[in-house]
């Protein structure tokens, strides 16, 4: 099966690891954690592995990071 016979409506369920990810039930998306924003699978760059989320983009990830108390929150 490759990711054209998959219709577009389809969220995939991923289980993210360590440098890779892996597709549990398929699909051609997964939601962003922070924004909810579509991300297609094959441009899935930034996930949590401890929380099992992705995210659209690094700023998203960073946010992510901060909410979760990983990060110091920025003060301006």
């Amino acid at each position: 099966m490759n990711i054209h016979d998959i219709p577009s409506s389809n969220e995939a369920k991923v289980r993210y690891l360590d440098a890779d990810f892996r597709v549990i039930t398929p699909g051609t998306f997964v939601r962003c954690a922070i924004t909810g924003t579509p991300i297609p699978i094959d441009e899935l760059k930034y996930w949590s592995v401890a929380r099992q989320e992705a995210y659209v983009d690094v700023k998203a990830s960073l946010q992510a990071e901060r909410e979760a108390g990983a990060l110091p929150t920025q003060s301006r």
